[in-house]
């Protein structure tokens, strides 16, 4: 059985991954997550405009290092992201011995010994995760050594644990939501990476890439990331598939995260991570996201 290795995780989130259950599933490899299916949310129109208007007065705050809150361009999006994420639909009748299916189109670099692994090619990422996180999961990549790696499940009672049930009762308020993610991202906190913003804004999008929430809490989650201080928006930014799309974004820990949404739909494209050097070290974009009978099997 493989071991999982840190030297494989992409740059910036070995400190991170170790509080949540993305530990399990990004230690195994140095690819990032991402997807898509029936979390594909329709926004009413004229709705984008209304919502707008209304995130433009919404206050937040701006960082205790003195980094400016988010932009007001980004408070807006998130806040249109959340309202059609209320809108989407989750599959019904979702039983505790299923597993959410993810697939993915990944690349990312790497760092060993200090000296950067150049970024590999796109490949396949495939992950079944226990619905209520008993059950052993599974992590299949189209790369060596990755072919075929179980994942252990996360255990009752896990703080912070990422299975669909456990999801379920984080806060559908976006005060409360804030609250636990900058509670749970404090954890890994500490001299060296003391930026506590960016380790929140790492967490929210570790928690949108690979795991299955229900649309209120998905709701919650995005307007807490309008309240994140350094957060802005880049348009036309290309997931690994070369679409293009608008980007949530922040700078911090040497790297710039993008996470990418279709500008018409809001939908969650994938991401893009971007180094201090100007190289990309990290690309992805979904390709399905479903609940399935089995860890291994294919909707």
């Amino acid at each position: 059985m493989n071991e999982f290795s840190e030297r494989d995780l992409p740059p910036g989130r070995h400190r991170l991954l170790k509080e949540h259950l993305m530990t399990e599933i990004r230690q195994s490899s140095d690819a990032r997550p991402a997807r898509r299916p029936w979390l594909r949310p329709t926004l009413v129109a004229g709705a984008a405009a209304a919502v707008t208007a209304v995130a433009l007065t919404f206050a937040v705050p701006a960082g205790s290092s003195g980094t400016p809150a988010a932009s007001k361009e980004a408070v807006a999006l998130l806040e249109d992201i959340a309202l059609a994420a209320e809108k989407s639909e989750v599959p019904g009748g979702i039983r505790d011995d299923q597993f959410v299916y993810v697939k993915s189109r990944d690349a990312y670099a790497g760092h060993v010994d200090g000296r950067r692994v150049p970024l590999g090619p796109v490949h396949d990422r495939e992950i079944w995760l226990s619905v209520d996180g008993t059950r052993a999961g599974l992590l299949e990549e189209d790369r060596p050594g990755h072919e075929r790696l179980p994942l252990e499940p996360e255990g009752p009672g896990h703080e912070r644990a990422t299975n669909y049930r456990a999801l379920a009762k984080l806060p559908a308020d976006a005060d409360a939501m804030r609250d636990w993610l900058y509670r749970t991202a404090g954890a890994q906190v500490d001299e060296e990476r003391p930026d506590r913003d960016h380790a929140a804004f790492v967490l929210f999008g570790d928690l949108i890439r690979e795991s299955l929430m229900p649309p209120e809490v998905g709701a919650a989650l995005y307007r807490a990331a309008a309240t994140i201080p350094g957060v802005e928006v880049v348009h036309g930014v290309k997931d690994s598939l070369g679409r293009a799309g608008v980007a949530i974004t922040r700078s911090g820990d040497g790297e710039r995260e993008e996470l990418i949404f279709d500008e018409k739909t809001l939908a969650f494209l994938g991401e893009r991570v971007v180094g201090a050097d100007g190289l990309v070290d990290g690309t992805s974009a979904v390709v399905e996201r479903t609940v399935v009978d089995e860890a291994g099997e294919r909707p």
